[in-house]
């Protein structure tokens, strides 16, 4: 979600500058360049040292809360779809020729958080949506996609995964789907070193057409 249909960048920035204020000793810009994709409550658990589960729980709830609030802070743009989603996303929602699920979100984030940007970006739910307290072991582990397919009732292996986070792309391919990834959070060489299956620098390279037995995907290479 966040990085590969959103960019909510400047939320996340203002969440951990927040947080800085309680835990000391954070290196904000350190935690960036690691921190994408995974679960809010595995990266508080590591960064800011809290391991019981009703505080780690409420934390991420606070936390995630926060990205909503400061990224419209100082003049910011809030939560925006990056470039080539709208398309995507009007070609692939389900539909009465096509009711079952071709697609769905596997995300790191809770799913408090998780519905109130999408529906402020205007993307709806999907049936099939994961979010991160519905597995035990998030992002590199393979369980959201796993989850992810299981639930859109399809073999992994059938799935392409959309990435723009190390960690997701490490998790799709553990779970034996292809993966495609995007540089709009990371850079070209930090995607190169998990090997996705194709690269390229956002969704406004790739097209998808709904067809019945699931989608015809077009990536654009340079």
């Amino acid at each position: 979600m966040d990085g590969t249909l959103i960019d909510s960048t400047a939320g996340v920035l203002g969440a951990w500058n927040l947080f800085s204020q309680q835990y000391p000793g954070l290196n904000v810009p350190d935690i960036l360049s690691s921190a994408h994709g995974v679960r809010t409550v595995d990266n508080l658990r590591r960064f800011c040292g809290i391991e019981d589960p009703i505080e780690l729980e409420n934390e991420a709830v606070r936390f995630e809360e926060a990205i909503v609030t400061s990224s419209k802070e100082n003049g910011g743009q809030g939560i925006v779809l990056l470039p080539g989603v709208r398309e995507i996303i009007d070609e692939v929602a389900p539909g009465a020729k096509y009711p079952k699920p071709c697609w769905t979100i596997c995300t790191s984030a809770t799913g408090a958080y998780a519905t109130k940007a999408l529906l402020s970006v205007g993307i709806e739910i999907p049936d099939a949506i994961v979010y991160a307290e519905d597995v035990e072991k998030g992002k590199p582990n393979p369980d959201p996609y796993l989850l992810g397919a299981k639930r859109c009732g399809v073999d992994p292996k059938s799935c392409l995964v959309v990435e723009d986070a190390p960690a997701g792309v490490l998790s799709g391919s553990a779970a034996g789907c292809k993966t495609l990834a995007l540089i709009t959070s990371h850079s070209r060489e930090q995607l190169i070193a998990v090997k996705p299956d194709f690269l390229v620098d956002n969704l406004a390279s790739v097209t998808m057409k709904r067809v019945k037995d699931g989608v015809d995907v077009t990536i654009m290479t340079p």
